[in-house]
């Protein structure tokens, strides 16, 4: 059975013209079947190898793709903040370009908020998920939810993962108080939203490591200063 509600499907962009290339078509045939109502927004933050005009085609080639381009690069959170405030579905939706994530979850991930929960997010770290990734970045995304679970007292496995949705109303209640922009936008979100009582589901889910990363050496220390910054503003601020 198709879901009802009117979805958006978001696609963070920043350089990565092959995977989109690849992504957009198999998106589509996928949410033809699987919504009756539907959008796709690719939201490219000032790409420069060719991403902007590959989105640029496919939204004058399909009415459901909307491009969303922006001429300086102000992170992946921004870019999903900014796609948020467009967005038509009752339903948000959005995977990381690569498609890392088995897209076979989306039924999943899409019915869990047609069922009732206000987020649900997509878990490597799921007894039952597969994953297959390089061990040194094992060892960084246990860590790194380890301080999450640690410090901000959060109940989720897995908080990085780029495979997530949202009742739209739910989302656009969390984003004002949102202050980070780039990776850390995920975590903040699930930690605020467990905060105030929203329903949270994890999907185990399959998952490969890409080729690359765009996840740098100095994202993951600003994403330990976050850390210790959310623990103050909701302890102490």
């Amino acid at each position: 059975m198709k879901i009802q509600s009117p979805v958006t499907i978001v696609i963070p962009v920043y350089n990565d013209v092959s995977a989109l290339r690849r992504t957009v078509p198999k998106v589509l045939a996928i949410m033809d079947d699987l919504a009756t109502s539907y959008e796709i927004i690719i939201a490219e933050d000032a790409s420069t190898d060719g991403s902007t005009e590959v989105a640029e085609e496919y939204a004058k080639a399909y009415d459901a793709v909307i491009h969303l381009h922006r001429n300086q690069r102000l992170g992946r959170g921004s870019a999903l903040t900014h796609a948020v405030s467009i967005a038509k579905g009752e339903i948000f939706c959005y995977f990381d370009v690569d498609l890392a994530t088995d897209l076979s979850h989306l039924t999943d991930l899409l019915g869990a908020i047609s069922g009732g929960y206000d987020i649900a997010t997509g878990s490597r770290l799921l007894s039952e998920s597969k994953i297959i990734r390089s061990y040194g970045r094992e060892i960084k995304s246990r860590g790194y939810n380890t301080l999450v679970h640690c410090i901000l007292r959060s109940s989720i496995s897995d908080h990085q993962c780029g495979f997530k949705a949202f009742r739209t109303h739910s989302l656009k209640m969390l984003l004002p108080d949102i202050v980070d922009t780039h990776w850390f936008w995920d975590t903040e979100i699930l930690v605020r939203a467990q905060w105030i009582g929203l329903k949270i589901k994890e999907i185990p889910v399959v998952w490969t490591e890409g080729k690359g990363t765009t996840v740098r050496s100095g994202d993951i220390w600003k994403m330990g200063k976050a850390i210790l910054r959310l623990w103050w503003q909701i302890h102490v601020s």
